[in-house]
């Protein structure tokens, strides 16, 4: 039993953690999702990207979000794995 009561806190700390593991479609998300998804970007840099997606077209790679002003290469390779690029639905 007092195993358990060892890691119940460490599960605790660790599963809301993990509800933000899967990648983030960065065609399709709004930006609150971004902002909570991606490392180093907040509500402003993720707004950005949604602007920028509205007006030059869906990303067609992880790389292509250092041409939004704000996010730098090391943001995306910060997040290359939590960046997904799928096709925009239309």
């Amino acid at each position: 039993m007092s195993l358990f009561r060892k890691i119940l806190p460490i599960a605790a700390v660790l599963l809301p953690l993990m509800a933000f593991a899967a990648p983030v479609d960065v065609n399709t998300a709004d930006a609150a999702t971004l902002s909570a998804s991606l490392k180093g970007v907040g509500l402003a840099k993720a707004e950005a990207i949604v602007e920028y997606r509205k007006k030059h077209g869906p990303f067609k790679n992880a790389d292509e979000l250092s041409l939004v002003k704000g996010i730098g290469e090391r943001t995306v390779e910060l997040n290359r794995a939590d960046i997904k690029v799928g096709p925009v639905r239309k």
